[in-house]
């Protein structure tokens, strides 16, 4: 057997040498010595991993948040005075998070007579341990190390692997530990069905039986398709339509420049087309059912293109996808069968729409400060997974349908907040809502007598225009300041809308 060489042993010299452990805090007596900001971020640390660790804290100053913690887990004691040597009795573990170099140091040497493990922040020489960057993921938990080198570096992949791991990990995890509790055998035995029952989990990924090149020419089929029978049919048959195509509507520059803002404004917030787009459109004096298929027509093929390219990025999750699109469609054409049927009567829907519109305008401007937030917040909130599937899915598409928008920020938002992972939320609601958008559009069509076409074409091209850009475009614009002026906007034009009914009601 050949022995290692020189460089061998060098190489393994200048590698980290750091031997991961995962300890079960809650067994140890661990003193955290600071209570500013980066002794909050020690504590919250140990908390998130080990609810149970009993941790004693001495500080000069105790940051308000860190009494809030206590207030949460009573195993926590907190001694608000300087540091004395007695604090080191009984403590295993210890955790020194100040400013005061000196008093690192006279603490460490003090650990080093007793035998205790130290850590200390943003001094890699002092420390016999480091706290790397955790990623959990339910029973998953993965510890990051860059040999203290660079903790940015460890956040960094933390969020790279925060993102790509989907939370159903957890639920592959505990699928898992059943069935090597019913596998029969010794130890062997069960190491060798487990490893080929996971074996999938690191195999080549299968082709899908459609191709992302596949799914693309279907969906440039569909859309030209119908475009074609569309024009055809309108051509032959609306008056409306032929007049529009004789001579432009000057309104229709209106529509133009307002599908190009908005686009541009979904763009950068990934929601509120279709709120922004059927509030303008209201205002403009457009019944409900011709606002909404505007909006759902002009979304088919930007959604189109969209859905291909997070099905050909792998972004969209099948299971969700097929359970989506199927009540979602069915609540979509059931909307817009309703709405349609309602548009002799649309002096009395405009103010139902323009209430939903007004309700969405809140819900924006509320996501946009909870979102700030929570961004500043570093306290994690365990959300439940959203099971009920179906349910969302038909209410979204017909609310969608009814209100002109609402599939993005109801559906996307709910699914996020129940727990799913972002990327494959996205990804899959923005491919089924080009068929949802198609199977409304198609309802309208069918419906209603007379669409108001300057609307239509102006909100197509407006949008197509922007979509290309607002991609370019969005991650230099402050997306709270979107939603807060998007919020604002939709409130006072709905608000407008309503107003304007309640006056008419009283003149009479």
């Amino acid at each position: 057997m050949s022995q290692p060489g020189i460089n061998d042993v060098l190489k393994d010299k200048e590698e980290n040498q750091l031997f991961p452990v995962f300890l079960k805090l809650q067994n140890f007596k661990t003193l955290l010595v600071g209570a500013g900001n980066v002794g909050l971020e020690k504590l919250e640390a140990m908390l998130h991993n080990s609810p149970d660790a009993h941790v004693t804290v001495v500080a000069d100053r105790v940051l308000d948040q860190i009494w809030t913690l206590k207030a949460h887990h009573p195993q926590i004691s907190i001694h608000q005075r300087s540091f004395h040597e007695e604090d080191l009795i009984t403590k295993e573990l210890v955790i020194l998070a100040t400013d005061d170099y000196e008093l690192h140091q006279q603490i460490v040497a003090l650990c080093k007579e007793k035998g205790i493990l130290v850590n200390v922040a943003d001094t890699p020489e002092l420390c016999d341990f480091y706290l790397g960057s955790i990623v959990k993921k339910g029973n998953l938990k993965i510890a990051i190390s860059t040999n203290g080198k660079s903790p940015t570096i460890a956040k960094r992949i933390k969020e790279v692997l925060n993102e790509n791991i989907p939370q159903e990990i957890d639920d592959t995890l505990e699928s898992i530990n059943k069935l090597r509790e019913i596998i029969p055998g010794g130890f062997s035995e069960k190491v060798k069905r487990l490893n080929e029952v996971t074996a999938g989990l690191v195999a080549k990924v299968e082709e899908p039986k459609i191709s992302p090149k596949k799914l693309g020419w279907i969906i440039w089929l569909i859309v030209v398709a119908f475009c074609g029978v569309l024009f055809v049919t309108l051509f032959n048959q609306d008056p409306h339509f032929q007049s529009f195509i004789e001579g432009i509507n000057p309104e229709f520059y209106k529509f133009l420049a307002a599908g190009f803002v908005f686009a541009m404004i979904d763009g950068a917030i990934g929601m509120s087309y279709g709120v922004t787009t059927t509030t303008f459109s209201l205002s403009m004096g457009i019944p409900p059912a011709s606002a909404s298929t505007g909006v759902h027509i002009s979304e088919i093929l930007s959604n189109g293109i969209a859905g291909w390219m997070h099905f050909k990025m792998g972004n969209v999750n099948k299971k969700l996808f097929k359970l989506l699109v199927v009540s979602g469609v069915i609540g979509a054409v059931a909307g817009a069968y309703i709405l349609s049927s309602l548009e002799h009567y649309s002096h009395y829907t405009k103010p139902v729409i323009s209430i939903y519109t007004f309700c969405l305008g809140i819900l924006i401007l509320r996501k946009a400060f909870l979102a700030n937030k929570r961004a500043k917040s570093k306290t994690k909130v365990k959300e439940k997974k959203i099971t009920k599937i179906k349910p969302l899915g038909f209410a979204g598409g017909f609310i969608d349908a009814v209100g002109g928008g609402g599939w993005g920020t109801i559906v996307l938002s709910s699914l996020i907040a129940g727990g799913r992972n972002a990327r494959y939320s996205l990804g899959t609601v923005k491919l089924s809502r080009f068929f949802i958008a198609l199977m409304s559009s198609l309802t309208f069509i069918t419906m209603l007598d007379n669409l108001h076409w300057y609307v239509v074409s102006g909100l197509v091209l407006g949008s197509a225009i922007a979509s290309p850009i607002a991609a370019k475009v969005s991650n230099k614009i402050s997306a709270k300041s979107i939603m807060v002026a998007v919020g604002i906007i939709v409130i006072i034009a709905s608000s407008k809308n309503i107003i304007g009914f309640i006056t008419k009601i009283f003149s009479l």
